[in-house]
């Protein structure tokens, strides 16, 4: 991992998706984004909106993510947001025109994901970026959750092994130590 070249992705810590199995990985996603700020690096923040029409509705029936109480990143994240690059999406990956844009414009290469939900969003990021060909995605394993329950998180934990590799999952500890010595981070 190249520490110059990363961006920390905090995938759709929004209100609508905090309910008693994601609550308790927010303090994580603070802490991470806290500390990834004051060492200068740069952080996304994406937020999922559901429009009508959308195929989480025709095909599934699924209307939530829709009011602005709902979209709204969770509060516990406002103190970071003002530093943090804002990507709106309407599909579960964050790898949008937008982003593309954004991460060339930056130089950006690794893809250091965490948030709301590991069975979803972050998976189906992590594995848009794998397949985009120029990002390096990893995971941040103890700062994602699942509103589905662990059993959802640790599915897809499993899937990114097999489909990413288990050197592309880390833990916000082994993050921090890179983010202390950067020039020690060549193989995560």
């Amino acid at each position: 991992m190249d520490l110059h070249r990363a961006v920390l992705v905090i995938v759709d810590a929004q209100r609508g998706f905090i309910n008693r199995h994601t609550r308790p990985v927010v303090p994580a996603l603070v802490g991470l984004a806290r500390r990834w700020t004051e060492a200068g690096r740069p952080l996304v923040l994406t937020r999922f909106h559901n429009p009508p029409g959308s195929p989480y509705e025709k095909i599934t029936g699924w209307t939530r993510m829709r009011t602005a109480a709902e979209v709204r990143i969770t509060d516990d994240l406002t103190p970071c947001a003002g530093s943090a690059h804002l990507i709106d999406k309407t599909g579960s990956s964050a790898i949008t025109a937008e982003f593309t844009r954004l991460a060339q414009l930056h130089g950006w290469r690794d893809l250091i994901l965490a948030g709301l939900d590991t069975d979803a969003c972050v998976y189906d990021t992590a594995i848009a970026a794998y397949h985009h060909g120029r990002f390096v995605p990893w995971i941040v394993t103890d700062a994602c959750a699942s509103s589905g329950g662990p059993d959802y998180h640790e599915a897809a934990l499993l899937l990114a092994r097999r489909n990413l590799g288990p050197q592309q999952l880390l833990i916000t500890g082994r993050l921090c130590e890179l983010l202390a010595h950067p020039n020690h981070g060549a193989s995560a």
